[in-house]
């Protein structure tokens, strides 16, 4: 457990004293089950949280780690089994009841951030505070922007999400999150979709919180270096069930199979064995960019960045939120005009290229999504056709055939005719793979591709890559944080820093890279 709180923490949506480890654990879950018709997802599962702990659950995608925190703060009710909060028994409470004795008590900080669009950033943390009538706006909004202010966000206060990063609407969601002071916080992959250096510093503030405030956190985590830094104890989710949970030196020494299978993988992020090769010439560039410029107002996003993509190679493009990548790629793409500087692609001048032209380019580009982007109206069979059926690459009886070969290839065949909303994250994953890799591209641009895939899927899914690299022969641009994977599948790396690419060569140039700015972000991920 994190050292005695330094600070008296007043929960300013619940006027009841505070729950404390005498009292026992603050979440019980007892022999639960819970089963989605004939899908069974937990079965007599049973959990302790205990006060001032953080506990982080680790399992594959579709183990059921959602369902639980669900079940928790009685969103669900399980169909066996009884779950307790704060001593009070969740599964035979009313809704009102639970709003009033529970949920007050809890924050719950969700993977896909749940922000309000027609907010601004301050307004969107400040919510809970004045929808519940604990502050005035202002009062609120003034706590808000200290907690921004925190998190690095204190100039984005009157900024709209859409305008935000992936790593920037996180934190606003953090940000919301710890706003009212909750006892308990559930956590759903809070470091997911964040760089390497932006994940350290929430893991440090998430234990200062913890430390200083006697914060209790339960943690759903595919970061197994994230993970190790923050437990006071780990519950590893297999089958439905919790098959081993202890403090993580007790995790390490577990020989049992399940178990070493996440937690070996904390073994494979000592990137520092990556090997010298030899060097690319960039003759024969797939993308060569050069002298790129571009500002949105005041703001100078890109500054004379250079990048060179070689044909057939695999091109991991880190950096941290905000440093420029999308914007990068949105050239790359046509979508965007460079206010100064070149993009070619293909041997083409991007910008001189008329729409239809461009149109021609594009088709030759797969793209793999951070965020899945699946037409939720399709079947997983009819998403992964879509791009052969709507440019007419093939017929009907020919997509089938294709689609079938590629759903086996990912593991996923027996998902083919379900829906988008049916399936989970990491299957939702990897039908948009099997969607981007389906029309054969040249040149293939994967957005995180391993964002919130639990360890076991993203060796996987890295895997994939590889092997589709090896069959399709396309030339991949990958946007990465997670850098273990990166120096696993790269055959050159390439860091933006403030619209600049201050290092680009092979894995291992950028391992033994003198720059301190590359080094920090490198091996930041380090537990």
């Amino acid at each position: 457990m994190t050292d005695g709180p330094t600070k008296t923490r007043t929960n300013l949506l619940y006027s009841g004293p505070r729950w404390t480890r005498e009292q026992g654990p603050v979440i019980r879950v007892e022999g639960v089950s819970k089963a989605f018709g004939d899908l069974e997802v937990l079965k007599d599962l049973s959990l302790e949280i205990w006060s001032g702990e953080i506990t982080v659950i680790v399992g594959a995608s579709a183990s059921g780690k959602t369902v639980l925190m669900k079940l928790i703060n009685g969103l669900l009710k399980p169909d066996s089994g009884k779950v307790f909060a704060f001593g009070e028994e969740v599964t035979a409470m009313r809704s009102s009841q639970l709003d009033v004795q529970v949920r007050r008590r809890i924050g719950t900080m969700f993977q896909n951030y749940a922000l309000f669009d027609s907010m601004t950033v301050a307004d969107n943390v400040s919510f809970p505070l004045v929808q519940n009538n604990a502050m005035s706006p202002r009062e609120a909004r003034k706590l808000a922007a200290g907690h921004l202010e925190d998190l690095g966000l204190g100039d984005v206060l009157d900024e709209y999400p859409s305008a935000l990063s992936g790593g920037m609407k996180k934190r606003v969601a953090l940000a919301r999150t710890i706003v009212t002071n909750p006892e308990l916080v559930l956590f759903d992959d809070p470091t997911t979709g964040l760089d390497p250096i932006m994940t350290e510093f929430v893991d440090k503030m998430l234990l200062g919180i913890s430390r200083d405030y006697d914060l209790t956190s339960l943690v759903v985590s595919h970061n197994m270096a994230s993970t190790f830094r923050l437990a006071d104890r780990i519950a590893i989710l297999h089958d439905g069930a919790i098959v081993a949970s202890g403090s993580p030196d007790e995790m390490k020494a577990n020989e049992d199979p399940r178990v070493v299978q996440f937690v070996g993988r904390i073994a494979a992020q000592n990137i520092a064995d990556v090997e010298e090769g030899a060097t690319e010439s960039d003759e024969d560039a797939v993308v060569k960019i050069r002298g790129l410029h571009k500002s949105f107002g005041e703001r100078h996003i890109l500054r004379g960045a250079n990048l060179t993509v070689p044909k057939g190679k695999v091109t991991v493009l880190i950096g941290g939120s905000g440093a420029g990548k999308s914007v990068m790629m949105k050239h790359i793409l046509g979508l965007m005009t460079p206010d100064e500087g070149t993009v070619h692609l293909f041997g083409q001048s991007v910008s001189d290229l008329n729409e239809r032209a461009l149109a021609k380019v594009r088709a030759q580009i797969g793209m793999l999504f951070q965020h899945s982007a699946l037409f939720d109206s399709m079947d997983v069979a009819a998403n992964v056709a879509f791009p052969i059926i709507e440019r007419r690459e093939a017929t009907a009886k020919e997509a089938a055939i294709r689609v079938q070969k590629i759903l086996e290839q990912l593991k996923i065949d027996d998902i083919a005719h379900r829906m988008p909303s049916d399936i989970s994250n990491g299957q939702q994953k990897r039908v948009s793979l099997a969607r981007a890799i389906i029309s054969e591209p040249k040149l293939m641009v994967y957005d995180e591709p391993t964002t919130g895939q639990d360890p076991i899927m993203s060796d996987y899914v890295e895997n994939m890559i590889l092997e589709a690299q090896e069959a399709f022969g396309f030339t991949s641009i990958i946007i990465s944080h997670d850098m273990a994977s990166t120096f696993r599948i790269a055959d050159r790396v390439a860091m933006l820093h403030l619209g600049e690419i201050i290092a680009e060569g092979e894995p291992y140039e950028i391992m033994h890279s003198e720059d301190e700015r590359v080094r920090e972000f490198v091996f930041a991920s380090q537990a």
